[in-house]
């Protein structure tokens, strides 16, 4: 028997997703740094890292949900440090009532993180929606505008609240509490707490990006009047995503409350807005895990970089930003998404 001359040619199979591709390996090496972290930390008798590492993590946060409204939706706010500060101010003004036992409409003031930290969401929240409604009834130059005159209203209206500490804010003498065995007094467990708060927004950021709310918000971006010729509406869709983004921004000033135990004016003003900003620009505009890697970078320099420019000429450490400018001019020329796109590759 003879064979064939011509074989039959075997059916198409699917492609094969590879499981190790270089983002994966790359998220997987971010995780399994920021989870021994603490152990390092402690091995190296530098506990001081965990708390500058719990910052990092909390301002990733914030970044996060600035993100999900800048470098998704295209909406340049330039007021998000607001919904940050009103998180903070939820913490700071019920501990003050906890602490004196007097009421705030009627109820007694509360530590407990299971009721604090929602309302530090909702509070978010809620101050988004109106800023929202109004501010998307524009675009571009004015809506950043208007956005960032709604920030300095309510910087300003808490600089002058002399119940609530006023210009001097409100130092917090102990931490939110949760459930045992969960005791957040303890710098570690707080940053574990945080870490894992952390993932679970950037979970629901990629869910929320990757559904069809998080397609239109995207088409929205690239091609508003055609999104609405479709017939979606547009507006909404990106109100829904300006509130949820308040509701994390109100997360993560709730833990920077508890982060750095104070609450201030400060945390409302522009200039944080700018800092958001820029940890977004930094580490790559509509990239979720751009943030985090922004924020690690612009909280490690402005850490690290005026010590070093002390040793060079003394004095000389309070001009660090020197040194940030030529960074973002290099990254914005160089490295489309950032710094993350650096570590993933180009299509990360």
């Amino acid at each position: 028997m003879t064979a064939p001359l011509f074989r039959p040619s075997m059916p198409p199979t699917a492609p094969r997703t590879a499981l190790l591709t270089r983002p994966r390996i790359a998220l997987l090496i971010l995780l399994a740094v920021a989870l021994a972290l603490p152990t390092v930390a402690d091995w190296m008798g530098e506990p001081f890292y965990v708390r500058l590492a719990t910052r990092i993590l909390v301002f990733a946060l914030a970044a996060v949900s600035l993100d999900l409204i800048l470098g998704f939706g295209g909406m340049v706010s330039f007021g998000h440090a607001a919904f940050v500060g009103i998180g903070g101010y939820v913490v700071g003004i019920l501990f003050a009532h906890q602490s004196d036992g007097s009421t705030l409409f009627g109820l007694p003031g509360t530590v407990n993180g299971l009721i604090v930290w929602p309302l530090a969401m909702l509070a978010g929240a809620l101050a988004a929606l109106p800023v929202g409604a109004i501010s998307l009834r524009t675009s571009g130059v004015p809506f950043i505008m208007i956005t960032l005159a709604f920030a300095q209203m309510l910087f300003y209206l808490m600089t002058g609240l002399k119940a609530y500490g006023g210009d001097d804010g409100i130092a917090l003498w102990s931490r939110s509490t949760l459930p045992a065995p969960l005791n957040i007094a303890d710098h570690t467990t707080f940053y574990y707490v945080v870490l894992g708060l952390l993932v679970a927004a950037l979970a629901l950021g990629w869910r929320l990006v990757n559904s069809r709310f998080g397609r239109v918000i995207r088409g929205a971006k690239d091609n508003e009047r055609r999104m609405a010729a479709l017939g979606y509406p547009v507006t909404r869709y990106k109100l829904a995503a300006f509130v949820i983004a308040g509701a994390l921004a109100g997360l993560a000033g709730a833990l920077l409350a508890n982060a750095t135990m104070f609450v201030g004016p400060q945390y409302l003003h522009w200039s944080r807005s700018g800092d958001l900003i820029v940890m977004v620009v930094l580490g790559g505009i509509g990239t979720l895990i751009g943030p985090v890697l922004g924020a690690a970078a612009l909280l490690l320099l402005e850490e690290f970089v005026p010590e070093l420019m002390d040793l060079a000429h003394a004095g000389l450490g309070e001009h660090w930003k020197i040194v940030l400018g030529p960074v973002l001019i290099l990254l914005v020329l160089y490295a489309r998404k950032g710094l993350w796109g650096v570590v993933a590759g180009r299509r990360p």
